[in-house]
């Protein structure tokens, strides 16, 4: 089958915004709770606590998001629900009070699109939670409620808050409070198609899909694809999968994953022995043992050979999300590790997608503290920030590094260099990984000139028969 995969995706720069801890609206606006008793923003959050953040206060930094080179957002759960997270929706079809509700996003959504910005919404459709209606009814009524097949009932009584009972009924990774659907039930999968198709309607451009892994009811996704696409044939359908996505990536389900298999070598590469394992260990992916650079170039090759091409260019590549610690924290506090994986990210195959507040030096351990609020401005770290600007500026500027070819051209010790190259586009992006500096020499017989501009960093090269480059220690550098 032909594979076709939304083309804005390919030249897109994501931002991953946590609704709760990203901003706080500064206007006078008709809200809820006006003195509600929020968390302090700048205290590390707790697993429970609301810091207030709402959707007229994203509305509020679209200028900043815009300056940064942003063009698509990504949002975690926004819908109803009884949880700063989210993940426990109560009613699909109402943006929860706390963040504006529907009016807020709907404003946000056409001030995001005037600006050429995408919105990708988080579809959690594996479970609901206990307040959710039809969950709700069946509490209430027991088995004479008429929802029972929506969810997994397996005895009676049922106990959704009392731990000292079973629960009797299904929940995602055995927690109470997120009561699993039956997908197999036709009515259930009408449910959740409608509520994809609705939002659609309404003009968001994508979805991204909260452990879809756990839905094997047979044909769901095809399904989901078929609907999606005919609400929206540019609609962007991105999986939360950890491993190896091939599955779901042939062009008949999802347009991409959330690349994690880039995620882990990519830090293992430029993090080396300073990842800090205790914000990594029993996580679904594995940022250790360090890397050199020639096992971090078979894994970037075996990666590319993975999916089809078509399929590659519309990955959603990270370093970091809300289910994990934050980069900074992750490489021990070092700096250069967070500027050399950001390269990385930004000239790889796929869309990049930024975790708010990495671009101005948040850290965060692991949740919740990975999920604390934006930071004052007087606490960001200029330099990380102006770092990202150049680099998302770059990416902007060449197609090459958007959907042109990736070949690597010298892989040894710590030193990595790759091409991208589109028609006349040739760009060489090099890392140097290493404590001392690094001086290295090598053919290159795929590119057609020699290169002359400095777009990024401080290495020096020179072409005669070989390629010479001579790179600083903990440096990348990217030329042209």
């Amino acid at each position: 089958m032909q594979i076709q995969t939304p083309d804005w995706v390919k030249h897109a720069v994501f931002y991953q915004i946590f609704p709760d801890r990203f901003a706080r609206t500064q206007q006078s606006r008709k809200f809820l709770l006006k003195n509600a008793r929020w968390e302090d923003w700048n205290e590390i959050p707790t697993l429970q606590g609301y810091k207030g953040g709402d959707l007229w206060g994203v509305m509020e930094q679209l200028d900043y998001l815009q300056d940064l080179g942003i063009n698509a957002i990504y949002f975690t759960p926004i819908f109803q629900s009884a949880s700063n997270h989210r993940y426990h929706t109560h009613d699909y079809y109402q943006v929860d009070p706390l963040l504006g509700g529907n009016a807020a996003f709907m404003e946000l959504l056409e001030a995001a699109h005037h600006r050429d910005i995408k919105v990708v919404l988080d579809g959690v459709f594996n479970h609901a939670s206990r307040g959710f209606f039809c969950f709700h009814d069946i509490l209430e009524n027991g088995p004479h409620s008429p929802w029972l097949d929506w969810f997994k009932v397996e005895g009676w009584p049922l106990s959704a808050y009392d731990g000292n009972y079973p629960a009797n009924y299904v929940g995602w990774d055995g927690n109470r409070a997120l009561p699993e659907f039956n997908h197999e039930n036709p009515e259930v999968r009408e449910y959740i198609m409608q509520v994809a198709e609705h939002w659609l309607r309404l003009g968001i451009d994508g979805w991204r899909l909260d452990v879809p892994f756990c839905i094997t009811a047979e044909g769901f996704w095809q399904e989901f694809r078929d609907r999606v696409k005919a609400a929206n044939p540019e609609a962007y359908i991105v999986g939360e999968v950890w491993r190896d996505a091939r599955e779901w990536l042939q062009g008949d389900q999802f347009d991409g994953v959330m690349n994690y298999l880039f995620t882990a070598p990519t830090i293992a590469f430029a993090a080396g022995d300073r990842v800090d394992l205790e914000q990594v260990q029993d996580r679904s992916y594995d940022p250790y043992p360090a890397l050199f650079a020639p096992d971090y170039a078979q894994k970037m090759q075996e990666l590319l050979k993975l999916y089809p091409w078509e399929i590659q260019l519309t990955q959603l590549n990270l370093l970091a999300s809300h289910d994990t610690a934050r980069l900074l924290s992750i490489a021990g506090g070092d700096p250069a590790s967070v500027e050399l994986s950001t390269l990385l990210l930004l000239t790889f195959p796929g869309a990049p997608s930024i975790y708010y507040g990495d671009e101005v030096g948040l850290p965060g351990k692991l949740d919740p503290d990975s999920r604390r609020g934006f930071p004052l401005e007087a606490h960001w770290n200029l330099e990380v920030l102006a770092y990202h600007r150049q680099l998302i500026a770059i990416r902007h500027q060449y197609r090459a590094l958007r959907i042109g070819s990736y070949e690597v051209l010298y892989a040894e010790g710590t030193v990595y260099v790759f091409a991208r190259c589109l028609d006349e586009e040739e760009l060489i992006v090099a890392v140097n990984v290493g404590t001392e500096p690094a001086k290295v020499h090598f053919e290159v017989n795929s590119l057609k000139t020699q290169p002359k501009q400095h777009l990024y960093g401080s290495a020096e090269a020179t072409w005669t028969d070989e390629l010479t480059l001579s790179l600083p220690a903990r440096s990348g550098s990217i030329l042209a």
